[in-house]
């Protein structure tokens, strides 16, 4: 049965930038396949809402910032454990662009995350230091809008992230497996699915939306 998106409901496309896209610095695998299926379901939603990675040169999560580290391995932060990046997604970069594929005109906002050099942020509510807001809780409150279904890059780390806060702030959110991609590194993906199905995140794929 086809899912009845109302115009309150709201797509969050989460990450769709050149550094995630093939041939760039951070690439996940298919993630140029995407973006025609997420420009299709983006024309069922009245609103629709973007999230951008975007970093200084020198953000603490690049391993280059880290004499000796390498990609993918690990540090602790006041925050926490912090994966070790490819430098990604450098403000004011081709990589940091949003991809000129995506056909969604009507998008009404962009949250831009990762900003700060000394915390990273994946999710598109809040940053990993788990209490720096980016507004986004706000902006959806004040506009009395309804469901949300996420689509996007990467659906292990930025997509299940902003998935998961949104379930902790009480919202209604589902992600759409096949509008994603993952990194999948270590075990990662089969972990966020873990986590989301136990925060009640829901599971969709797109033609559940589309028919």
């Amino acid at each position: 049965m086809t899912l009845d998106i109302t115009p309150k409901d709201v797509l969050i496309v989460v990450d769709v930038q050149y550094d995630f896209l093939p041939g760039g610095s951070l690439a996940v695998a298919g993630g140029d396949e995407i973006v025609p299926l997420i420009n299709t379901l983006a024309k069922r939603f009245t609103n629709v809402v973007l999230t951008q990675d975007w970093h200084p040169a020198d953000h603490i999560s690049f391993a280059s910032q880290h004499p000796g580290m390498e990609p993918f391995q690990t540090i602790e932060l006041p925050y926490g454990t912090q994966v070790l990046w490819p430098d990604h997604c450098v403000w004011n970069t081709h990589g940091a662009a949003l991809s000129a594929d995506l056909d969604i005109p009507h998008a009404q906002l962009v949250i831009r995350k990762g900003y700060n050099r000394a915390v990273d942020s994946y999710s598109g509510f809040q940053e990993a230091d788990r209490m720096t807001r980016t507004g986004l809780t706000g902006y959806l409150a004040e506009r009395r809008l309804g469901k949300l279904y996420v689509v996007g890059i990467a659906t292990d780390f930025c997509v299940s992230w902003t998935a998961l806060d949104a379930a902790d702030a009480g919202l209604d959110v589902s992600v759409v497996e096949d509008a994603t991609r993952a990194i999948d590194s270590n075990g990662s993906l089969a972990r966020a699915w873990a986590n989301m199905q136990t925060a009640g995140v829901g599971r969709l794929v797109s033609k559940d939306i589309l028919g």
